[in-house]
């Protein structure tokens, strides 16, 4: 068979292998059927991929075999557990180990990229079973004490398999350098930009401000948006709060003082054609998020959208919107400094249209034209001296407690 390179060529960082069609296997850690930016990541990944003429096969837990597309192979059903903040959906063990052996075996890999493979889910087990050419995405930003990274005797071995990380923001680049003392280079997660301008739906604009996450998440912010809100309807009396996004909103609203319900409107879960027309149309896009992002993907789209974006200090928001030069930022959890924020942006048309006009030019650097290439250009290096991917030999202490 024939190498999966035709040679050298010329880049702007040097020279480089220029590979052929080759094939990728892609891990996903987290449930396939559960919304979230790793998964959404993963299958615009693939699609680019296959766009440039690659095979690409992803492996992922799911609960609904039946829901997934025909490149997704699912790897068993994974259990909840509380994770940063969140619930992530994981999948780990004997079992599990066998289906990602059995996977890999099965398929003549050039490369696996795996995504989260510092947690506990089956992109740890394939880097425990596989060698060859190996690309791990982290994407977690967390405080060392917050974080899964009590097997890190473990995971060291492991993660030095990896032929080439990628941290998809400084923020999970600093993550693991604090909790595995390695580096990464950075790519940030891709959006469709294009795709992203939508058209202006007067039910959502004049006067709107959009939200857009699992509201019922405390750490996604919405409740400091709403107690910003009466402050904010002091001075903008026709203001309103639109809610899109997976959650109950009659549980939320239980909390909410009556007076203000009557401003908040909840859309439930967007297409992607709805989303596009959301950030196109709302007066602001708030993002009120009070930890546990490592980027900020629905902030990439907001800008792309055309929206004028504010949104808390976080780290990642704070290095996303280049500390406040593409959006305004607040004090993270500061009801008050955000309806101050809001306030001055919405009263001020000229400084909110520049905002946004700006911030759309720069979304473009997250555009997958350019992120799927410089992900692209890490495979490339990865595979440069390496056979197809296989199995380890059963000798390995991980196989010697899982056997075959």
């Amino acid at each position: 068979m024939s190498a999966p390179w035709i040679g050298i060529c010329c880049s702007a960082s040097g020279l480089r292998i220029k590979l052929k069609k080759i094939n990728i296997g892609i891990v996903c850690p987290y449930g396939w059927d559960a919304p979230g930016g790793v998964q959404a990541h993963i299958a615009d990944l693939r699609n680019y991929l296959v766009q440039q003429g690659h095979n690409v096969s992803v492996l992922a837990p799911t609960a609904d075999e039946a829901s997934l597309p025909n490149w997704v192979v699912n790897a068993g059903k994974p259990i909840p557990v509380p994770y940063n903040g969140a619930v992530a959906r994981v999948l780990f063990g004997p079992i599990a180990f066998a289906r990602v052996k059995q996977w890999i075996a099965e398929n003549e890999f050039d490369l696996l990229h795996l995504h989260e493979p510092a947690i506990p889910s089956i992109s740890l087990l394939a880097c425990w079973a596989a060698e060859g050419a190996m690309v791990g995405t982290f994407h977690v930003s967390a405080k060392r004490q917050k974080a899964s990274f009590a097997i890190v005797p473990i995971l060291e071995p492991v993660i030095e398999k990896l032929s080439a990380r990628i941290a998809v923001s400084e923020a999970a680049r600093a993550t693991l350098r604090d909790h595995l003392e390695t580096d990464a280079v950075v790519i940030p997660n891709g959006i469709n930009a294009s795709q992203m301008r939508g058209k202006i739906r007067p039910e959502w604009s004049e006067n709107t401000l959009g939200f857009m996450g699992r509201f019922n998440e405390p750490r996604k912010g919405l409740k400091v948006l709403i107690d910003a809100l009466p402050i904010i309807s002091r001075f903008l009396p026709e203001i309103k709060v639109l809610v899109a996004g997976p959650g109950d909103p009659d549980e939320f609203l239980k909390e909410i003082d009556p007076q203000l319900r009557n401003r908040i409107k909840f859309l439930g879960k967007l297409t992607e054609a709805e989303k596009a027309d959301f950030m196109t149309s709302v007066s602001a896009f708030i993002a009120p998020n009070t930890g546990g992002e490592s980027f900020g993907i629905i902030l990439a789209e907001a800008l792309a959208g055309g929206a004028a974006v504010v949104a808390s200090d976080i780290p990642a928001f704070e290095a996303l919107l280049q500390k406040g030069r593409y959006g305004r930022l607040f004090k993270s959890e500061d009801a008050t400094d955000l309806a101050k924020v809001i306030i001055d942006l919405l009263r001020d048309r000229n400084e909110r249209d520049l905002l946004a006009k700006n911030g759309q030019t720069f979304a473009q650097r997250f555009d997958w034209s350019r992120v799927g290439e410089e992900i692209f250009e890490v495979y490339e290096m990865a595979i440069v001296g390496k056979g197809k991917v296989g199995l380890v030999s059963d000798n390995r202490p991980w196989n010697r407690i899982w056997n075959r």
